[in-house]
């Protein structure tokens, strides 16, 4: 998710947080702190209960990364790869392959929401629990805030609207009952942008009527509408490659270069004259050795790029995506996610290069099966 930093790892996964989830936490702290605490446990001073809502605030945090770290396992134990997890104002994102089918695909959507609920029905017991033996005060009061917000939460995820977990559960349902993956994505994606655009007409409404919180419902119905939009797109992209080769896709022949030659001598001879912005590097023998972006060549001072190789700047191939011209090219797009190799795809036949496959390919693809042409012979094309 653009706006997002990586922080560390959860369950070995790679955890990202948006820049709505800190802001997520100053809200909620902020109306713990002046508005339902002081309301609830009257008679504290402001320190304790600035103390007490900064804590409960992490608490709901710490309780929406065990909601998608249930996505995660959830997905892992069914033999989907999982490539990172987003905090961000609804909770989070996980971002994983596609399940291979309709049964995995839900049971991994109903994980969290489930999660959520647990975690609300838990802390809500606890609070009353608390309240039984020590009486009513800041911990039974926090944890029942904790509970009720765990629990709107799952509820709230439940909306069958993409990309909430409610919407995955809609395109699972539908995937099964039609047999048709991309109809339901692209069923899904729709209610999302619907839901997102009603987020943004009631928050942006509020908001004009003195509620600041109205704001807040309005960016989370922008955030809902971008993703969607997104994956309503996707979704088209995935239609329109159905039963494509690689091969049919791939720009060939490719410029290449030696991976030996010096940055400035590769820049004259290779980078000059060539019209793509990634290039493929070769080997002594003629093998693929990896690629290198013109960004990359440009990074390189001016006064070093006679010293330097250009493979020091490459990307190896172990780090790009590899495939065969034979290959379903929608099933090597699903392992050539950024993080996981990312574009271009480099074509291999027994040590070759027979070509590449770029972004630029893939949407050109998308566009004449827009325009009902379904295959096209593959040609070399600037990117």
């Amino acid at each position: 998710m653009n706006g997002s930093v990586r922080i560390g790892h959860v369950l070995g996964v790679p955890l990202r947080m948006h820049w709505s989830a800190p802001v997520l936490i100053v809200v909620l702290a902020y109306g713990l702190g002046r508005e339902t605490l002081p309301a609830w446990t009257p008679g504290r001073t402001g320190l304790v209960y600035a103390v007490a809502s900064v804590i409960g605030a992490l608490l709901l945090m710490g309780s929406l990364l065990l909601h998608e770290a249930a996505h995660a396992v959830t997905a892992r134990g069914k033999g989907v790869s999982v490539e990172d997890v987003t905090l961000w104002a609804l909770g989070g994102v996980t971002q994983m392959g596609r399940p291979r089918t309709a049964g995995i695909a839900l049971l991994v959507a109903v994980s969290g929401p489930l999660t959520s609920l647990v975690i609300g029905g838990v802390a809500v017991g606890a609070g009353v629990g608390t309240n039984a033996l020590a009486g009513w005060g800041l911990p039974a009061a926090l944890l029942i805030w904790l509970g009720w917000a765990n629990l709107l939460l799952g509820v709230f995820n439940l909306l069958p609207a993409a990309p909430l977990d409610g919407g995955r559960v809609v395109q699972a349902l539908l995937w099964w009952r039609t047999g048709d993956r991309e109809r339901a994505e692209r069923a899904a994606g729709r209610s999302g942008q619907i839901f997102g655009i009603l987020l943004v007409a009631v928050g942006w409404f509020s908001f004009v009527r003195g509620q600041g919180g109205g704001l807040w419902i309005a960016l989370v119905g922008l955030f809902m509408l971008v993703i969607a939009n997104a994956e309503r797109r996707r979704a088209g992209i995935n239609t329109a490659l159905r039963g494509v080769r690689v091969g049919d896709a791939m720009s060939s022949p490719v410029a290449t270069g030696a991976d030996w030659l010096p940055v400035g001598r590769f820049i004259d001879e290779v980078a000059a004259h060539s019209r793509h912005s990634v290039l493929p590097l070769l080997d002594f023998e003629g093998r693929p050795s990896g690629v290198v972006e013109l960004r990359a060549l440009a990074a390189v001072p001016a006064g070093m790029r006679e010293d330097r190789r250009v493979r020091e700047v490459a990307t190896p191939l172990e780090r790009c995506t590899v495939a065969v011209s034979d290959e379903l090219l929608s099933e090597v797009l699903e392992r050539a996610r950024p993080g996981a190799g990312g574009m271009p795809v480099l074509v291999v036949d027994d040590g070759h290069l027979e070509g590449i496959v770029t972004s630029h390919d893939v949407g050109r693809l998308f566009q004449l099966h827009t325009l009902g042409i379904t295959t096209a012979p593959p040609e070399t094309t600037p990117h």
